[in-house]
């Protein structure tokens, strides 16, 4: 495996163990639709949360969430559509971003709640 992919899923392990510790349900991590993907789909309260994970060393080139292009979540947008229609799921979404930033032994992460609205504004 390619070391940018190690610390990719490095990131969403630490993410998913993040969102669990504040009382999140996962219910999918890495949901395929044709060739898009969503890194986690959680619910929390009565919502159902699609969360991008965007992994770095360091953010010598900007934070991790800066790296979600809007092409990006145009994709990620269709496939959480596709995901609610095929599971008949009858909450509201919300789309967060997890950034992780890991250097060696440690982490930094940072939760962006509802960034789509955010970024698209």
């Amino acid at each position: 495996m390619a070391i940018h992919n190690e610390l990719g899923k490095k990131g969403e392990l630490i993410a998913i163990n993040f969102l669990k510790n504040k009382g999140y349900q996962i219910l999918e991590t890495n949901y395929r639709y044709r060739r898009s993907e969503i890194d986690i789909i959680a619910s929390y309260k009565k919502e159902l949360i699609i969360v991008e994970v965007k992994s770095r060393r360091n953010a010598f080139f900007g934070t991790p969430q800066s790296f979600v292009s809007p092409n990006q979540i145009k994709n990620i947008i269709k496939v959480a559509n596709t995901y609610v229609l095929s599971h008949d799921i009858d909450l509201e979404v919300r789309f967060d971003i997890i950034g992780v930033i890991i250097k060696k032994d440690t982490h930094n992460i940072q939760h962006f709640k509802d960034a789509f609205n955010s970024i698209q504004s």
